[in-house]
């Protein structure tokens, strides 16, 4: 029996080398910059005509935005060496998934979305997949789409369950259904959730509720019904979305990391960008009521199915907290810590922006 999700190799890797040969490149090219300063030189390439051998990455690239800018370039390059640990070479990938085959993956949120191409993803890799959500319906329509889809390459067909996250007292039992059918769960992928479209005040203490209950407290139940399996195995794969209502399932996740990893047990924390889904359509309003629509931003969203399969990747990989949007979005999560001041500054210019747009909405629908 292979151990782990992950092949038994040894963790050295060029590219995690490479990685932490950089770290000292913003350091260097801070250096540059604080020389040219002191010598009052930068003055003197203002319309200077610089040539740039190797430009198209590194440290060249580096040096590009260097002369160009003459300022930012050392906290521009603070993120590079994550960057390049995240780098993962294609034969490597390939002999990783090689390692999914056969093993038993518990997906909430499976009837839509993102769930329902994390489902299609881990299923083409050769994986029992076990569909989970409130709505049997759209299940048992995955379900099919799964066996029509991948006819030609037959693998383990598909398991239904049907739960409730709110029910965090029933998941016990619905655990035990999935281990009387396969004996083990090697992945647990915490996926369900629900989304809200209303500023604090507006929020009717009673969604507050509802929400953490599904996204958190339910995911938790969830998770602590099946650890202890993954435990006496001494092996497993526990992986979470993170969105705003999430963010204590994210402190969870890093405290549960740290307490199972001697079982030989990895937690993934996945921070995507907006996603084309159903997600805003089936939000709630301030008052429990449905959203209804969808949002511009979720329109525009990266398509679940290459998220999914960015996500089969951090699993893969071990990855164990990894950031899926767009650059600006990336750019935030490092000046959170970097700069914090800036950060909630631009933040609660976005507030007011999103909502001076909803007060122009709510107007012109009266």
């Amino acid at each position: 029996m292979r151990e782990g999700i992950v092949s038994e190799k040894s963790s050295f890797s060029v590219w995690k080398v490479l990685g932490w040969m950089c770290l000292p490149l913003p350091y260097f090219i801070y250096q540059i910059i604080l020389r040219m300063r002191e010598h009052k030189q930068r003055e003197t390439l203002n319309g200077k005509v610089v040539l740039i051998t190797g430009a198209s990455s590194g440290l060249g690239e580096s040096l590009a935005h260097a002369f160009y800018t003459a300022g930012f370039l050392g906290w521009m390059c603070l993120p590079l060496p994550y960057f390049i640990y995240q780098i993962n070479p294609p034969d490597e990938e390939h002999k990783q998934r090689e390692t999914l085959n056969g093993k038993v993956v518990l997906i909430t949120g499976a009837s839509s979305g993102l769930g329902e191409s994390l489902a299609h993803a881990f299923y083409t890799a050769g994986c029992r997949v076990v569909l989970a959500s409130r709505r049997k319906d759209e299940l048992e329509r995955v379900r099919s789409d799964l066996l029509e889809c991948y006819s030609t390459n037959p693998t383990h067909p598909p398991v239904v369950m049907p739960l409730d996250l709110t029910d965090v007292n029933g998941l016990q039992e619905k655990v035990a259904e999935i281990l009387k059918i396969y004996g083990h769960i090697d992945v647990l992928v915490n996926n369900g959730g629900i989304s809200v479209r209303s500023d604090a005040l507006s929020l009717d203490i009673s969604v507050d509720i509802k929400v953490m209950l599904v996204n958190y407290f339910g995911s938790v139940a969830l998770t602590k019904a099946i650890l202890p399996h993954m435990i006496q195995r001494r092996e497993g794969r526990i992986r979470s979305a993170y969105a705003a209502s999430k963010h204590a399932l994210q402190a969870f996740a890093d405290s549960l990391r740290a307490e199972v990893a001697e079982h030989n047990i990895g937690v993934t924390v996945v921070s995507p960008g907006y996603i084309n889904t159903a997600m805003s359509i089936n939000a709630l309003t301030g008052s429990g009521a449905s959203y209804g629509k969808m949002d511009a931003a979720t329109s525009a969203g990266a398509n679940p199915d290459d998220m999914a399969m960015e996500i089969l990747r951090c699993v893969l990989r071990d990855a164990k907290d990894v950031v899926l949007a767009p650059i600006t979005p990336r750019i935030a999560y490092f000046l959170r810590y970097l700069c914090p001041p800036l950060y909630f500054w631009i933040m609660a210019r976005r507030a007011l922006k999103l909502a001076a747009e909803s007060n122009s909405k709510s107007q012109e629908v009266q």
